[in-house]
């Protein structure tokens, strides 16, 4: 073990069930640890690093802000760099107005704000979210989230939030009664399972919004910005959101986060109901750009090729183990393979080969790799997932 390990388990507060293993440096889809070891990454940070490691792009920008000679002046004053990215971010997405945070947490909290005000002008306080959800870890975000395990030890818990059943349609009508005043999902449920909702479910829950004036909230802090495929991953449906919140892959790997209000959301907000001190700043917003230059350069139709080649290889792997996996499932670079053995066990196996996997869920093993990678990368991949489900 080393020094820095040591003494982050001196020093750390015990959040994390973190791998002895520490990163010195990165480039492209490597990274490199003090244990001497390279590590081919298809964790990305969580799917944050979308472009990957020691980009040139995102090198000239930090340099380009650093000129400047600050990276945060608050929220009292404008910076160049925020204006344009809400701006672009608006473009790409269709919405109307942008609160910029620092995480996913902080943008669903804006939203869960949103949504309440917009209840109280009828007196309505009452959000249905889903089963196995992940929407963050402060009170209202955690609240959101539809998994008891993250609830356990910290009740009470928000009031009036329910949770319905994923992709069930009639379990979201049951839920609806003259209080509620909003519906929060993720296209495609992350910690929960790599799980994509099914059209006529996403349809059908956009409709019942509208016919009870209810906001639909879009969580697509992990399955936007290019990740499925599309710039945002309710473009798959056809279905806007009158609120979506984002967050990793937005700052290049510097805290960000943005709620976007489209048309019936716009509005909802006066000055002095919410605000973040850090939200907007120059650093993280400057480096935003360099992603939507990207967004706006095709990189979400290059992560749905790369996704098909990705998920066919996992069809195939699939196929070889029968006995340790189940289902492949997801979209573009955002896949999982449901295994039918303790993904931990996977996970340790492939990362002595030098592969870096996480999990989602219980029992599915998570693919959220950069979106530059290269296909001769995901072959290697492929070989040493196979490799460790036919050692273990």
């Amino acid at each position: 073990m080393s020094d820095y390990i040591a003494l982050a388990k001196e020093n750390y507060m015990k959040t994390y069930a973190t791998q002895d293993l520490c990163i010195d440096h990165a480039d492209g889809i490597y990274l490199y640890g003090t244990d001497g070891k390279s590590y081919l990454d298809m964790v990305a940070g969580i799917a944050v690093n979308a472009l990957g490691y020691n980009n040139p792009k995102i090198k000239e920008r930090v340099e380009e802000v650093m000129k400047d000679g600050f990276f945060h002046v608050s929220n009292l004053y404008y910076n160049k760099w925020a204006p344009e990215a809400a701006s672009r971010l608006n473009r790409l997405s269709g919405g109307s107005e942008v609160f910029f945070a620092n995480s996913g947490a902080e943008a669903n909290e804006a939203a869960l704000k949103a949504v309440r005000k917009y209840g109280s002008r009828t007196g309505r306080t009452k959000v249905i979210s889903f089963n196995h959800s992940f929407h963050g870890r402060t009170y209202g975000a955690i609240t959101l989230t539809g998994q008891d395990k993250y609830h356990v030890g910290f009740s009470p818990m928000v009031p009036d939030i329910v949770y319905a059943e994923y992709n069930d349609l009639d379990s979201v009508k049951t839920l609806i009664d003259g209080n509620t005043c909003a519906v929060i999902m993720e296209p495609v449920q992350g910690e929960g399972g790599i799980i994509p909702a099914e059209m006529s479910f996403i349809k059908g829950v956009r409709k019942l919004c509208d016919e009870n004036d209810m906001l639909l909230i879009f969580d697509c802090v992990q399955c936007g910005l290019g990740r499925t495929g599309k710039n945002f991953a309710f473009e798959h449906y056809g279905v806007r959101p009158d609120i979506m919140t984002l967050a990793k892959a937005i700052g290049c790997g510097v805290p960000l986060s943005a709620t976007v209000a489209f048309d019936k959301a716009k509005g909802i907000f006066s000055p002095g109901d919410h605000a973040s001190t850090f939200g907007g700043n120059a650093l993280a917003t400057a480096l935003s750009l360099v992603l939507f230059d990207e967004l706006e350069n095709g990189l979400a139709a290059e992560a749905a090729r790369k996704g098909e080649y990705l998920r066919s290889g996992l069809e195939k792997i699939k196929e070889a183990h029968p006995d340790k996996c189940s289902e492949v499932r997801g979209m573009g670079l955002m896949l999982g393979l449901d295994l039918k053995i303790k993904p931990s066990d996977v996970i340790a196996k492939c990362r002595e080969k030098g592969l870096l996997v996480c999990s989602a869920g219980y029992t599915v093993l998570r693919f959220v790799p950069p979106l530059v990678i290269g296909y001769e990368d995901i072959d290697k991949a492929l070989s040493i997932v196979d490799e460790a489900l036919s050692e273990l």
